[in-house]
């Protein structure tokens, strides 16, 4: 199954209204990145274990873990492509994850108190539904994060 088709049976699980929000909002996310890499986690380990709800990824970056060495310095590890922005249905509603912004207080301080009723943290938004936030500061925020990555 390609990615787009597992994005597809991902949203028609899901119930209405949800349903309708997710692909909504995809579908924006769409309009803002539409060359973007497409990813799809279904939220289990390696072994099948349920370790997260399924999330949409859109974007690609790099992740640099760090690497303990034997003398005890840290340096430069491994490395895992990885998207920047991802979107997850839970069971409070929606988060959108921007990954990779540098400053941990820029989304709260830049687009909290225009957003909506939203939690924003240093990397996720989370909402209980569209109709409670303003999707345009939502959309600044992922523009934001895929430029400042």
């Amino acid at each position: 199954m390609t990615i787009q088709e597992q994005i597809k049976a991902y949203i028609a699980t899901l119930p209405e209204p949800k349903r309708a929000e997710i692909e909504a909002l995809h579908n924006r996310i769409l309009q803002v990145l539409p060359t973007c890499k497409l990813w799809f986690l279904d939220g289990k380990d390696d072994k099948g274990k349920t370790v997260s709800n399924p999330n949409i990824g859109y974007g690609s970056r790099t992740i640099e873990y760090a690497d303990a060495r034997p003398e005890g310095r840290v340096g430069q590890g491994k490395t895992k492509e990885f998207y920047q922005i991802g979107i997850s249905a839970n069971t409070k509603g929606i988060s959108v994850y921007i990954l990779g912004i540098k400053d941990k207080n820029y989304l709260a301080s830049t687009f909290g108190k225009d957003i909506g009723k939203a939690s924003v943290t240093g990397y996720c938004i989370k909402f209980k539904t569209l109709k409670d936030i303003n999707i345009d500061i939502l959309e600044a925020a992922i523009r934001y994060g895929v430029v400042h990555e």
